[in-house]
């Protein structure tokens, strides 16, 4: 009985390899894809944006307002909203299923806007969908981090 289970063990092993490593491939593929969006947001590149964003984006500031993939280029473009400094402090990727990919994790911020500034770490969910082959930006939600409190 013991060689009969051994061929299903290798089975199972080259299985799971196989799939950690397509795992591997999107998490790279992704977190290329990321920063190439952060890197866009930060000199607003509307071309590059249109390429990443999805004509569904639905992007939800951690002060509040939403935009959609039309309004959010707009305001970088326009100069009404720039963002210059980006740095993740911590970024995961998880795949619930076929085609999506959610991103979490923690960044810190700098934003000029008309009404003033705001430098701020910022806890995020970000929702990526494969559309026709390529990683698209769909959908973003964060708030602020407060600092830690004063001893």
């Amino acid at each position: 009985m013991r060689t009969r289970s051994l061929p299903a063990v290798i089975a199972l092993v080259l299985s799971l390899s196989s799939a950690l490593a397509a795992d591997e491939a999107q998490f790279r593929a992704l977190e290329a894809a990321d920063d190439d969006r952060i890197a866009a947001v930060k000199t607003a590149d509307a071309t590059r944006l249109r390429e990443i964003l999805s004509d569904a984006l639905h992007y939800g500031h951690s002060s509040g307002p939403v935009d959609t993939k039309a309004s959010f280029i707009e305001s970088l473009t326009s100069g009404r909203v720039k963002y210059t400094a980006y740095d993740n402090v911590e970024r995961k990727f998880t795949f619930p299923s076929p085609g999506i990919a959610l991103m979490s994790g923690r960044a810190q911020v700098k934003v000029e806007t008309a009404k003033g500034g705001m430098d701020s770490e910022v806890g995020y969910l970000a929702v990526w969908r494969q559309e026709n082959g390529k990683w698209r930006f769909l959908a973003w939600q964060a708030c602020r981090i407060a600092p830690p409190a004063a001893k």
